[in-house]
């Protein structure tokens, strides 16, 4: 039974999405004092699995102590609460929902636009103070006035489709959007110098990461024509808040709205919130009933799939996958692991690694299939708990490259997966994988000789020289130490030999020097394939 903890007050649709699975016991626990970490570090300990909003923090120390966390789950798109890099080395995937939120932020986007281009806000608080200031409340209108999206994702995307049908020019800055993607939307793509000088109104939609920390900065804004309007709903550490109030009091910004902040709640005696030229929300970009209910499905639902199917969807730190491309992936998988495990129990020192995907397993998404390989390579000889999510940075801290290639079908093969260890001196330094019809995992060459083995339980490498015996003393020898044979596979080219033994049960130390011992044979390593 899996344990999972859902905190900050997360739409009750989550709880029973997961206890209906009737393999996950929920504990719901909105303490707001949990939400200190060091609390949270206390009491994580037992759980599989976390849910959250934005309320509780997941640093470094809190993952320390959560020894059987496997997934953390943010119901929304932004994961600055957690730390991720923390979480990769630990092997726990970080999901998030990015689809849940995004009309109801980009209708929050677009409704802060017009309250700023008609001093809603400001004319509801000048009505109630018993004041008629219709001329000093004097608007502009938005038809045809020029809005400059800054992130074109999920999101943005949403706001453009709201602004044309408000008959606006849409213009966007995105680095990792095309001009075709962009002209599919209606929206012209502009590097974002030229967004700044055009815009009659900016609106942000960028996530938190060094490159968009106070992009909107003293020199951003000078950039901008005189009157503009900014709007953000993304992340508040994207404006320098200093800035823009001193833009406001100028007048070259004519006007600003926040529903974000450095820090939230902010501060009240923070200068910006006594600007009359700018309005603000307290983050209720996601905050309508429907969006709660959404990314609390989503995030419960891709929560379940990964802790009982191992399928990862929407996670930030691992490639997502979904079930149709977990079913046509899930054998090479499976090999690939064991191609990798095979690699470093025969290893004496730790080598880079080219993977190279040939044929149909090229057509595949063959992101999660490098992840596989460097989970069964690190496994072989790190004292650090390897799992698909952190091979890949633990790898990186041991100082492997990894390179990934591409190829087309190799000999007889359909599709093949091939493992070589770089700069390695002796032999084998590759392992080729393939899968026979559609599920039974087989090696067909190790160095350079072809073979047919099944990479499973206990086996015994052993190089030789090619004469006659071999095989008679190798069985001999193993049947004096009771050990049964369950398949003999033998490959050879020139005057050497690979024999590649299934055995029923481990061989001890005496036995393998034993067979080391025999006549013409070179080497001979015991390894066990899960």
């Amino acid at each position: 039974m899996y344990r999972v903890m859902l905190r900050d007050n997360m739409s009750p649709i989550a709880r029973e999405i997961l206890e209906a699975t009737g393999r996950i016991e929920v504990t719901v626990d909105n303490d707001k004092t949990a939400n200190d970490p060091d609390r949270l570090a206390e009491i994580i300990g037992d759980f599989h699995g976390l849910g959250l909003r934005s309320g509780t923090k997941v640093t470094g120390a809190v993952l320390e102590k959560a020894r059987d966390l496997k997934v953390v789950g943010r119901a929304g798109i932004g994961v600055d609460n957690v730390a991720v890099s923390e979480a990769t080395r630990n092997g726990v995937v970080v999901m998030n929902a990015p689809g849940g939120n995004t009309v109801t932020t980009a209708e929050h986007a677009v409704s802060l636009m017009l309250s700023l281009a008609r001093n809603i806000p400001q004319a509801t608080a000048s009505l109630r103070e018993g004041r008629w200031e219709k001329k000093q409340l004097t608007g502009v209108e938005i038809s045809g006035k020029t809005l400059g999206i800054v992130g074109l994702g999920h999101i943005g995307r949403a706001a453009a489709q709201r602004a044309i049908g408000l008959r606006m020019k849409v213009i966007a800055a995105d680095p990792f959007v095309t001009k075709a993607a962009a002209a599919a939307l209606e929206v012209e793509l502009v590097e974002l110098d030229e967004l700044l000088q055009r815009a009659d109104f900016v609106t942000l939609h960028v996530p938190r990461m060094q490159e968009t920390v106070n992009m909107i900065n003293a020199d951003t804004i000078a950039r901008m024509k005189d009157g503009v309007r900014i709007i953000n709903c993304s992340r508040g550490e994207v404006v320098d808040l200093e800035a823009l109030g001193d833009a406001l009091d100028s007048g070259h910004v004519a006007g600003a709205a926040l529903d974000v902040f450095p820090s939230e709640p902010p501060d009240p005696s923070l200068p910006i919130l006594r600007n009359p030229r700018a309005i603000f929300t307290p983050h209720l970009g996601a905050a309508t009933g429907e969006a709660q209910v959404n990314v609390a499905r989503m995030i419960a639902e891709q929560m379940a799939a990964y802790l009982l199917d191992g399928v990862i969807t929407n996670a930030v730190n691992f490639p997502s996958v979904s079930p149709e491309v977990m079913d046509a992936i899930r054998p090479h998988l499976g090999l690939a692991e064991k191609m990798g495990s095979l690699m470093g129990q025969l290893l004496t020192r730790t080598h880079d690694i080219t993977i190279t995907y040939c044929g149909t397993v090229a057509d595949l998404d063959t992101r999660p299939l490098t992840h596989a390989v460097l989970k069964g390579f690190l496994e072989a000889f790190s004292d650090t708990a390897v799992n698909y999510v952190n091979a890949p940075a633990l790898a990186a801290d041991k100082g492997i490259d990894v390179k990934e290639t591409i190829s087309g079908a190799k000999a007889d093969f359909t599709g093949l997966i091939q493992v070589k260890l770089e700069d390695r001196d002796e032999s084998p330094d590759e392992v080729w994988g393939t899968i026979y019809e559609g599920k039974y995992p087989r090696l067909v060459r190790i160095g350079d000789i072809y073979m047919d083995a099944i990479p499973e339980g206990y086996m015994i490498v052993i190089q030789n020289i090619d004469k006659p015996g071999v095989i008679g003393n190798v069985g001999t020898t193993l049947g004096r130490h009771d050990i049964n044979i369950g398949r003999f596979q033998l490959g050879r080219r020139g005057d050497r030999a690979i024999c590649m033994v299934n055995i029923d049960t481990p061989a001890d130390e005496q036995a393998l020097e034993e067979i080391r011992a025999l006549p013409n044979i070179l080497a001979a390593r015991q390894v066990h394939i899960g």
